[in-house]
Parts: structure tokens; C-alpha cells; sequence
């Protein structure tokens, strides 16, 4: 039985299965914190696969070798300076009000009648450098302010906002999601950038603009009584819009430039190297943070005090994400040297299953059960990483998977996703029209985004 378990496809096949059974159950039923499940995981499928203890924990002289070490280093060491910085330059373009800037210049362009296109617009701007949730705290008040002016039910202007912060927070970096499954299959964040905004845009336009429009006409909820008064006190002399929009551009352009600078530039020339150096992620947000503390932070008043302190408070939540995609990275090295990786191919392939496919359908398995993007995109890029590996993709078909690996870890969110009650919390609907419109409308942006990412896949 254990020689059937640890060398026959079948048996690495059944072992996989009940590895992500116990992932599972560890995370919903027993409530473990998410990475320590996952490491214990992780030791118990290397184990019942037959690995030496010392290729998984290495030995007492040394323990870089180890799978735990190599599973941890290699991933956080590419990851937490992006995540870090683009946390930080989130935070501070939140700080200095460019949310309001932007916002409120895209309602005055677009109008009252089109104002929900403006909150979608806004979303997927201002989704870019902030978190989904903290993109939800600072711009409510606006849906509040559009709807009550409009007439019209809040949802017409709710659901277009939070239609472009999950794009963006799925699909571009330097959100967690995408970052983390570049690291793991090695993909090119130019790439990333690229591809999930050419999936993620129609996905955002279909769930939206349309579905909003359509749902919007069937379900009139109004402005919740207790949001009417709006708290917070508007900045005499807030940052141009040319300053915010500039600020968040940076980091993409630079990151495109390095990317693509490597393959139009001549190699070994100056400007390839510049391009390379400045489109670094790291070296781009880097930039990126000292523009902003000057321009959004010391040149309106902000002290360096004032900085540090924002940068304490914004970092603070990384750190659990980190130990998350390390851990994740861990149990990915696990099935990689267990040659679970390698069963998981063969048997795709004997069935005629697309990788993309079979990639998007573990990523929404994950996702639905137990409610976090973040681990659904880590667990499923460690299983799929190893399959990977074995079929030789160019940066382009990488990065389309990621792009499938994330529109899957978004689907169907319900209650067991924080996401769900901040919704339902902050816009005032009951969890039977959260199901309604904000549950429906990210299962359209999933799928959406996976249908967009597995047309490219064929042709390419």
C-alpha cells in the first residue's frame, strides 16, 4: 500500500487529493490559521510521500537545503519588497485624499447620468495601488454622495466601484494575488500587468456596467439612513489630479518598460540596461514611494514622523499575508519534489483537460470552500507549478494561467469571505441582496475573465 502510494500516479493522485482534504479541513472546520496549516500539510504529504527528514527540514549542520528553507526563501524573497511598497504607496495616496480627487473629477466629467460609469472608473484606477477593502472604507462616502444626488438605487452606483477594485485587486500587481503566482510560476509581472488587464477589463465591463444596469433597475435600495451624514471633512488644498494619476501610472509604466524593453532594445545596450534596472517591480515601487512621500507627503505638511507611522499601520496586516504565500510556496516545493506535480500532468494530459481549465476549476474549488483569494491563488499555483515545469510555457501562456488561477479565486464570494460582510456592511443590503448582486456579479468577473484568458490561450 505505501509503495502503491508513493510510486504509482494513482497512488501520488489520491495522496494529492487527501493532502488538499486536510488543507481543507484544517482551515474551515478547526479554524488554523491558513499558513500553519498549510506548513503542517506540507511536512505530512512529504512524509507520506517517503522523502528523507532531512531533504524537507534539512539536518542540524545544515538547513538551506531543505524543501521548508528553499520553499520560503525562494518566494518571499522575490514577493515582500513589491507587496511592501505597493502597501505603502496605497496608504499614502489614501492619506492624501487622491482618492477624492479622482473620484470627484470623473463624476464631474462624466456627469450625473453617467456617474455610475465615473464609480466603476474610479474603482479601477484607485483599485490599482489600494487594497479592495480599504479602496471600499475611502470611497463609500462618494457612492453615498452620487446616489442620494442621482435618485437612484445605491446599487447602480455601488456595484460599478466594486466591480474595479476586485479586477484590479485579482488581476494587477502589486496586489498579493497576482504577485504571489507570478512568483511561483516565474512570470514576468510586465506580463501580468498586460495580460490581466486585457482579460480583466471586458470582465469588469460585463459585470460592471451591464450587470449593474441590469439589476440595478430590479432591485431599488436606497442610501441607508446611517450613511447620509458623511464624517469626514473634505481638504482645503487636496493634490491635483494630474499628480495622483501620475503617481499611479509610474510603477506600471516602468514595470512594462522593463519588460518590453528587453525584447524591443538592443541587448547589452544602455537603454536595455536602464529599462531593466527602472522596471524592476522593486526598484519601480521604490520610486514610486519616494514621489509620492515627497509630492503626496512632506510637500503637504506630513512630517517624517507622520511617515513612519503610516507606513507602521499599513504593514502591519502584510505580515500574515507573507506567511501565507511562503507556506503556500512550501507545500508548492513539496508536490514539486514528491512528484505529485508530475502525476497531476500526465493525468491532464491523458484526459485532454487543459491545464488552464483544470488550473481555473482548482482555484474556484479552493476559493468557494474556504473563502480567501490569497490562499486559493497559492494553493493552486503550488499544484500547478510542478505541471508547469514540465510543458515549457512562454511568459505569455504563464501569465494567461495566472491570470485563470485568479479570476478562479474570486468567484461565488458568500459568507465565509470577509469581503461579503463589508459589502453587505457598508452598502446597506441584507445577505439575501448581497447573493443577488454582489455574489453574482463576482462569479460574472471570474468567469468573465477566465472565458477572456482561455480564448487567448488557444491562440497563442
Amino acid at each position: 500500500m505505501i509503495h502503491w502510494l508513493q510510486h504509482t500516479t494513482g497512488g501520488l493522485l489520491v495522496l494529492a487529493a487527501v493532502s488538499i482534504a486536510v488543507l481543507l479541513a484544517l482551515i474551515i472546520r478547526l479554524k488554523v490559521e491558513p499558513f500553519i496549516a498549510l506548513i503542517v500539510v506540507g511536512l505530512l504529504t512529504a512524509l507520506a510521500a517517503g522523502l528523507p527528514v532531512g531533504t524537507i527540514v534539512g539536518t542540524a549542520q545544515k538547513t538551506s537545503d531543505s524543501l521548508l528553507e528553499k520553499g520560503f526563501g525562494s518566494i518571499l524573497g522575490h514577493i515582500t519588497a513589491i507587496i511592501g511598497l505597493g502597501t505603502l504607496l496605497g496608504s499614502i495616496l489614501e492619506r492624501s485624499g487622491g482618492a477624492r480627487v479622482l473620484t470627484g473629477a470623473l463624476l464631474r466629467a462624466f456627469g450625473e447620468k453617467r456617474a455610475p460609469l465615473a464609480m466603476g472608473l474610479a474603482g479601477l484606477i484607485f483599485g490599482i495601488p489600494v487594497f479592495f477593502d480599504i479602496g471600499i472604507f475611502v470611497l463609500a462616502p462618494l457612492v453615498y454622495v452620487a446616489a442620494r444626488q442621482g435618485g437612484r438605487s445605491i446599487l447602480l452606483y455601488c456595484l460599478p466601484l466594486l466591480a474595479g477594485l476586485s479586477m484590479t485587486h485579482a488581476f494587477i500587481p502589486p496586489h498579493p494575488g497576482p504577485v504571489a503566482a507570478a512568483g511561483l510560476l516565474h512570470v514576468d509581472l510586465g506580463w501580468i500587468i498586460l495580460m490581466g488587464a486585457v482579460c480583466g477589463i471586458p470582465a469588469w465591463f460585463v459585470s460592471g456596467v451591464l450587470f449593474p444596469t441590469w439589476i440595478g433597475k430590479r432591485m431599488n435600495r436606497p442610501v441607508p439612513a446611517e450613511m447620509i451624514v458623511v464624517d469626514e471633512e473634505e481638504d482645503e488644498h487636496p493634490p491635483s489630479l494630474g499628480l495622483v494619476t501620475g503617481i499611479i501610472a509610474v510603477p506600471l509604466v516602468l514595470i512594462l518598460a522593463g519588460t518590453f524593453g528587453s525584447i524591443w532594445l538592443p541587448k547589452d545596450s544602455t537603454l536595455a540596461g536602464i529599462a531593466a534596472f527602472v522596471g524592476t517591480p522593486a526598484v519601480a515601487l521604490t520610486i514610486t514611494v519616494l514621489l509620492a512621500s515627497w509630492l503626496l507627503g512632506y510637500r503637504r505638511g506630513m512630517t517624517g514622523k507622520h511617515l513612519s507611522e503610516l507606513a507602521a499601520a499599513s504593514l502591519r496586516p502584510v505580515a500574515m499575508l507573507l506567511l501565507v504565500v511562503g507556506a503556500g510556496a512550501f507545500f508548492g516545493a513539496v508536490l514539486s519534489a514528491t512528484g505529485i506535480g508530475k502525476a497531476v500532468a500526465d493525468s491532464l494530459h491523458d484526459a485532454g483537460l487543459p491545464v488552464i481549465f483544470a488550473a481555473y476549476v482548482i482555484s474556484c474549488g479552493l476559493r468557494v470552500a474556504q473563502g480567501s483569494a490569497t490562499v486559493a491563488i497559492v494553493t493552486t499555483s503550488g499544484i500547478i507549478a510542478p505541471t508547469v515545469t514540465e510543458l515549457h510555457y512562454s511568459q505569455v501562456q504563464l501569465a494567461l494561467l495566472v491570470v485563470a488561477i485568479s479570476a478562479g479565486s474570486i468567484i461565488a464570494s458568500h459568507v465565509n469571505d470577509g469581503g461579503f460582510w463589508i459589502v453587505s456592511r457598508y452598502f446597506g443590503l441584507s445577505v439575501s441582496d448581497t447573493l443577488k448582486t454582489w455574489t453574482v456579479l463576482e462569479t460574472l468577473l471570474s468567469v468573465t475573465g477566465f472565458a477572456v484568458a482561455a480564448v487567448l490561450m488557444a491562440l497563442v
